[in-house]
């Protein structure tokens, strides 16, 4: 029997495991919409395009590979920025747009949606993907589909494909092309590159490892364990790669954030003569707004886009092949500098005091457990959280280089659907919520269970330290009663450390449904993390250097 354009692109997410699609429907986009109803695959129709976005982008993370399908430029340009966030931070996300029939468009050139030109949209996402195609040919049509999908898995990054509503029911042609070439690494290039690492790792005496995000995107995490496993080399993480190695590890040390994060992990690793630099991307907000001090010239810097040791580049040699070439090398296991490893935190002994960052923090820390995965969104959310204590079976996900606010919300939805046992534990502030706090709806609808913590200190926080005025200042919902309007969830108001040690426990009991907590803030309560942050930013944005 033939097969359709839209349902070949329907087939292939199935078997590339997307089980589900985020999107909201619209007229150009609704065939498509119907075949993946009638797939296996799950439709969740979201409140707005960016949560679907958001959404598609954490699911990716969590299972290599998202989707979001939404309808042409009032669709398409909404979910931009969302879009143009998996990009920056390598997430491999499918974006499937409607568009205006071939024939509509030769017809009638004033449809409705349209921008500028009719392939306006298609140049705004070439730009924010690794790949964008209009599949306008059927003969064609197979083949751009696998060069996207092969593109997205390389690079792990979002890739955009247009379809006109009439090519989503035209007979597709057979496959005629491989999508890409294989990639490897140049043989010599890759042997010299390993043996010079393991030389200056061998005579360096206080050796790290920073540990990123991308270990985490190219399945890199288990070469990573067995590295340290077989020298004992002590491993930091950046705010970004957080959880990426496991917490409980003996040898791991915490998060390196240059002056934003805690002093003896700071002092620690910038006194190594050897760091090696695994997966990290060198962003401002990983190296605490460039205050790190690296020594680059001994330094070893292994990412999907550079492979370096010291002062030698090596052009043509893959990260996944040096970082699995490292561990696999007859080590001698050495004794390194001892460093007091971060325990978990013990029990929070919870009294009346007003409750503060610093409180909710280590009440959080305590009740973090196995089965939960932390969403922070940026600002004192993510600050905050990156001291907390991950478990092994626990997780962390946070927008920690783009930054864009509201992600945390419909992230929980994106990982409830990729990996159900988990239980998002959501930390966000008010303003962010105000954002993309609506996509609660969607996790009551599919039946989801996050524990949401708005952290409300009157508006955006992050920005007063560094310039306070009243654009600062949001509208203080009453966050707790937003469960009268959407129903299937339990809402807390906390303004004691009592209040807040009740909560989380009735938010646990509550594992049908979702739950959100407000926490009533200071205006002016920060944590350390944040504080050290705005105090440089301040400096930038008022003229200093």
């Amino acid at each position: 029997m033939a097969e359709s354009i839209g349902a070949y692109l329907v087939r292939r997410l199935e078997e590339e495991g997307v089980d589900h699609v985020f999107g909201v429907p619209g007229d150009y986009c609704l065939t498509f919409f119907s075949l993946l109803e009638k797939s296996p695959i799950t439709v969740v129709n979201t409140c707005d395009e960016q949560g679907a976005g958001f959404a598609a982008d954490a699911y990716a993370r969590m299972k290599g590979l998202g989707a979001c399908a939404i309808t042409y430029c009032v669709g398409g340009l909404k979910v931009a920025n969302a879009i143009a966030q998996a990009y920056a931070e390598r997430s491999p996300v499918i974006v499937i747009s409607g568009a205006p029939g071939l024939h509509e468009q030769q017809r009638n050139s004033l449809l409705h949606h349209r921008v500028r030109d009719f392939d306006t949209q298609l140049r705004v996402f070439r730009e924010l993907t690794v790949g964008a195609t209009l599949l306008d040919d059927p003969l064609t049509a197979a083949s751009e589909i696998e060069r996207m999908f092969a593109l997205a898995r390389r690079y792990s990054r979002p890739v955009y494909i247009e379809l006109p509503r009439d090519m989503a029911i035209a007979e597709i042609g057979p496959l005629t092309t491989r999508p890409l070439p294989p990639e490897t690494s140049d043989a010599e290039a890759l042997a010299v590159a390993v043996a010079e690492a393991v030389e200056q790792i061998s005579i360096s005496r206080r050796p790290v490892i920073l540990a990123g995000e991308e270990l985490h995107r190219f399945h890199l995490q288990e070469a990573l364990t067995q590295l340290v496993e077989r020298t004992g080399i002590p491993v930091a993480a950046t705010i970004m790669g957080k959880s990426v190695f496991p917490e409980s590890h003996p040898a791991y040390i915490g998060v390196y954030e240059g002056a934003m994060g805690q002093e003896a992990v700071r002092d620690y690793v910038e006194k190594s003569d050897c760091l090696v630099l695994l997966g990290a991307m060198m962003t401002d907000i990983n190296l605490g707004l460039y205050t790190a001090n690296i020594k680059r010239r001994y330094a070893i810097y292994a990412a999907k886009d550079r492979v370096a040791v010291g002062v030698h580049a090596y052009d043509d040699v893959r990260v996944e092949d040096f970082v699995h070439g490292l561990a696999a090398h007859p080590w001698e296991k050495r004794v390194v500098e001892p460093y007091r490893h971060p325990e978990r935190p013990g029990p929070f002994t919870a009294t009346d005091n007003k409750v503060t960052i610093e409180a909710v923090m280590r009440q959080i820390s305590a009740f973090i457990e196995d089965d939960m995965i932390v969403i922070a969104d940026p600002g004192d959310a993510l600050f905050g959280a990156s001291d907390l204590y991950i478990s092994d079976g626990a997780h962390f996900l946070s927008p920690a280089y783009y930054c864009s606010l509201g992600f945390a919300v419909p992230a929980s939805i994106g990982v409830k659907a990729a990996a159900p046992k988990l239980r998002p534990l959501v930390l966000v502030g008010d303003g962010a919520f105000q954002m993309t706090g609506m996509e609660l709806s969607t996790a009551a609808r599919f039946g989801m269970n996050p524990i949401v913590i708005v952290l409300d200190n009157d508006g955006y926080g992050t920005e007063r330290p560094m310039l306070d005025r009243r654009f600062n200042d949001v509208l203080r919902w009453r966050y707790s009663e937003i469960v009268r309007v959407i129903g299937g969830g339990s809402g807390f108001r906390v303004t004691s450390e009592k209040e807040m040690e009740a909560a989380l426990a009735q938010a646990r009991a509550n594992d049908s449904g979702w739950s959100l907590i407000h926490v009533v803030l200071d205006r002016d309560d920060h944590s350390s993390a944040l504080k050290r942050l705005t105090a440089k930013l301040g400096e930038r944005v008022r003229g200093k250097r």
